[in-house]
């Protein structure tokens, strides 16, 4: 989802190469040496890099992977249904994007989720008008739970969202 802009010095500052970017992060990336869970050392080190990001003024879309916590095909021992599964995983990438939202915010950068999944308590519906809007206006955004159904992989979830939320 780039929109690409020329990179122009202006007055000894760069430009990005790109207005607004969606980021895909694996589950796997906010774990750390434990191999499960979320690492909070891990985490702020990924809010400071997006910061940095953020303060060139790109427009930045997440979509967040929840691998760390659950991973419904790899369970042993544990024959689940693959429905079951991956809505299981869906739930674990609402709790990355509300870590790395908790990350953000306490670096002052101003973020909103969206899930695939409505629960009104934590995160925002994801709405595509109103996600655009939120990057419009300099916020960053996180999408979570995939595309709200079984047998898709956040991966193709990003590329969903990507599409959907790209400069017109």
């Amino acid at each position: 989802m780039a929109s690409q802009s020329k990179v122009v010095k202006k007055s000894g500052k760069k430009r990005p190469a790109y207005h607004r970017i969606l980021l895909k992060l694996s589950g796997e990336s906010f774990q750390g040496p434990h191999g499960f869970g979320i690492d909070g050392e891990i985490i702020y080190g990924i809010a400071k890099e997006l910061r940095e990001v953020d303060k060139l003024g790109t427009q930045i879309a997440i979509m967040v992977g929840g691998g760390n916590i659950f991973r419904g095909a790899r369970q042993k021992g544990f024959e689940i249904d693959r429905a079951t599964g991956d809505y299981m995983g869906m739930l674990a990438t609402v709790l990355n994007a509300l870590a790395l939202q908790d990350a953000l915010e306490k670096l002052g950068v101003h973020t909103r989720v969206q899930s695939a999944i409505e629960m009104h308590q934590v995160c925002e519906p994801f709405i595509r008008r109103r996600a655009v809007r939120h990057l419009e206006k300099g916020r960053v955004v996180i999408f979570a739970a995939g595309t709200g159904n079984p047998y898709f992989s956040t991966d193709t979830a990003a590329a969903l969202r990507a599409m959907e939320s790209r400069p017109t």
